[in-house]
């Protein structure tokens, strides 16, 4: 195939199509059919979710080797390439090749990257399981940007989370995996979920959003991220990246992920399953227009009335 290199001062046309480099497509089935021997000594099949190692080469240098189901490896690499600051900018890219044979992914730039060797001297080794690493001092720059303020409606968290629930396929035949999506919730409207990635790192697959918004020029601005894992430092730093100012979670969130997301300004809501979640940061911006009918006791309440009842 044959492409030019985007001009850096080209007017954009808003009817042309977004810029994608050239990429393979190499997807691989997310599970795979099995034989386990139960408790009872009997056989029975079932499904587990694949794992693949797939080593990133940028402009034949190797950066690192990420664990993945293999789904969707194109837009993981971008996305890895983006959240990392490794790449400026999806129009620097030429080639995103998949090679399963291999288990490696080339990454081509137009210009070699000529700052590499700064970027990958500073790593952080990180809580995420499937990543693990943060190359250069990307928690200081993030710390510099600001989300816009969006209005949440109750009502809205208890929608979407109806809907997600339909999505993770892999999950429920195989486990082992965590999920993420991309939504967005207009007012008047019902939630949409624009795309659901499942991986066996979380990263991997908010990475792989990430590459999904930026092959097709999708903006942040006005979408809710949402994760089975938890909201760690990383998670509010890829979601800021993306510039999306809502954040979801079934799961808890830690301290730095709390600072970060306080400076930063996204709204961080955790352990949201049913009807129940807990705001950590944004409170203010929460329309509780969906308050459930009776407020639940909490395992202490619950203790505390059974022992003055008896």
């Amino acid at each position: 195939m044959y492409r030019v290199k985007p001009a850096s001062d080209a007017t954009p046309d808003l009817k042309e199509p977004p810029y994608r480099p050239e990429m393979t497509s190499q997807g691989l089935r997310p599970a795979h059919e099995v034989v386990a021997v139960d408790e009872y000594g009997q056989p029975r099949s079932g499904f587990i979710a694949g794992e693949r190692a797939l080593t990133l080469f940028l402009d034949d240098r190797e950066i690192v080797t990420l664990m993945t189901l293999g789904t969707h490896p194109e837009m993981l690499t971008l996305g890895y390439l983006l959240n990392q600051r490794l790449v400026p900018c999806l129009e620097s890219v030429d080639s995103v090749k998949v090679d399963w044979d291999q288990d490696r992914v080339q990454v081509a730039t137009f210009e070699r990257i000529t700052d590499l060797d700064e970027k990958l001297r500073h790593r952080t080794v990180t809580t995420g399981c499937g990543q693990g690493t943060v190359f250069g001092r990307i928690g200081d720059q993030v710390e510099k940007i600001r989300v816009p303020r969006v209005p949440v409606k109750q009502s809205s968290i208890y929608d979407l989370l109806a809907q997600i629930g339909q999505h993770n396929e892999v999950y429920r035949r195989a486990g082992a995996v965590h999920g993420c999506a991309l939504c967005s919730c207009p007012a008047s409207m019902d939630p949409r979920i624009h795309l659901f990635v499942e991986d066996v790192g979380r990263h991997n697959a908010a990475d792989a959003i990430s590459g999904y918004m930026w092959l097709n020029a999708i903006d942040g601005k006005d979408k809710w991220f949402y994760t089975t894992g938890r909201l760690t430092s990383e998670m509010v730093i890829k979601v800021a990246q993306m510039q999306i100012p809502i954040l979801l979670s079934r799961s808890g969130v830690t301290f730095r992920g709390l600072e970060l997301a306080q400076k930063i300004g996204v709204v961080l809501i955790a352990r949201a399953k049913g009807r129940h979640f807990l705001v950590y940061n944004g409170a203010d911006r929460i329309a509780f227009d969906a308050i459930p009918a009776e407020l639940p006791l909490d395992k202490h309440e619950r203790r505390t009335s059974s022992a003055a009842e008896g």
